[in-house]
C-alpha cells in the first residue's frame, strides 16, 4: 500500500503552525547588519543558458523554477520541507524536518513573498526574477529570512539561482541544543546552500534531459 504523502502524514504538526508567530522583528530587516550581530549571506550559482529574450517554455529557468516551487532543491539528508501543495504559494506555511547531530528536528516558516519581475534593472542588463522567500516562526533554532531566486539576464540569456539569507541564532532552551548549535550551526548553514545549489543544478539538467510533451 502507497503512503500518503508527507504533508497528510504529518497534517497535524504542520496546522499547529498555522498561526505560529514570526520569532523576530522583521520589520526592522533592513536595519540588521553584521556590525549589529546578523549574518548576511548570499550565494549564487550558473544554471545552463538560453537564448536572450524571456525564458523558454522548456528552458532551464523554467526547470528551476518547477523545482523552486516544489522546495526540491535541499538537501534531503538535512532539509525535508513538507506543506499542502493545494496552499497558494504566497500563503504557504511551511513543516521543515532538519536532521542534526543525528537528532530530528522540527521547524516552521511562513513564505514572506513572492517576487515576479519581468525586467529587473542590472548592472548586465534587464533580468527575468522569479522565487520567494521565507521568515522563521515560533520554536526555530534561527530568526531571520531566507530568499531563493531566479534570474535571467534578458540580453545574454545567463540563468542563476541565487540565494539571500539574514539570519541570527535564534533562543534554544535545550542547553545541549544550544550547545550543538553554537559550533556547528554556522557550518551548518553553508553545507545547506553549497549542496542546495548543486541539487538545483542537478535536477534542472536532469529536467532539461528528459523528453518534453507540448500540450496539442
Amino acid at each position: 500500500m502507497n503512503k500518503p504523502p508527507l504533508w497528510e502524514q504529518y497534517k497535524a504538526r504542520l496546522a499547529s503552525y498555522a498561526d505560529a508567530k514570526v520569532n523576530y522583528d522583521f520589520a526592522r530587516q533592513n536595519e540588521y547588519t553584521v556590525a549589529n550581530g546578523w549574518r548576511l549571506d548570499d550565494y549564487a550559482t550558473d544554471l545552463p543558458a538560453e537564448a536572450p529574450g524571456p525564458p523558454a517554455a522548456y528552458g532551464a529557468f523554467a526547470a528551476a523554477q518547477d523545482v523552486l516551487r516544489r522546495y526540491a532543491f535541499p538537501p534531503p539528508s538535512l532539509l525535508t520541507g513538507i506543506f499542502n501543495p493545494d496552499t497558494p504559494l504566497e500563503n504557504r506555511v511551511m513543516l521543515l524536518h532538519a536532521r542534526f547531530l543525528g537528532f530530528s528536528f522540527w521547524f516552521g516558516v511562513r513564505v514572506s513573498g513572492v517576487t515576479d519581475e519581468q525586467a529587473r534593472p542590472a548592472p548586465a542588463g534587464p533580468e527575468r526574477v522569479w522565487g520567494y522567500g521565507y521568515r522563521t516562526l515560533e520554536g526555530h533554532f534561527e530568526r531571520g529570512q531566507i530568499d531563493f531566486t531566479i534570474h535571467k539576464n534578458l540580453a545574454s540569456g545567463a540563468v542563476q539561482f541565487r540565494i539571500h539569507a539574514v539570519s541570527q541564532t535564534g533562543r534554544i532552551r535545550n542547553p545541549f541544543y544550544w550547545l550543538g548549535f553554537r559550533l556547528f550551526g554556522r557550518r551548518l548553514q553553508r553545507r545547506f546552500a553549497r549542496e542546495s545549489l548543486a541539487r538545483m543544478r542537478q535536477l534542472v539538467a536532469a529536467a532539461l534531459a528528459a523528453p518534453q510533451t507540448k500540450a496539442a
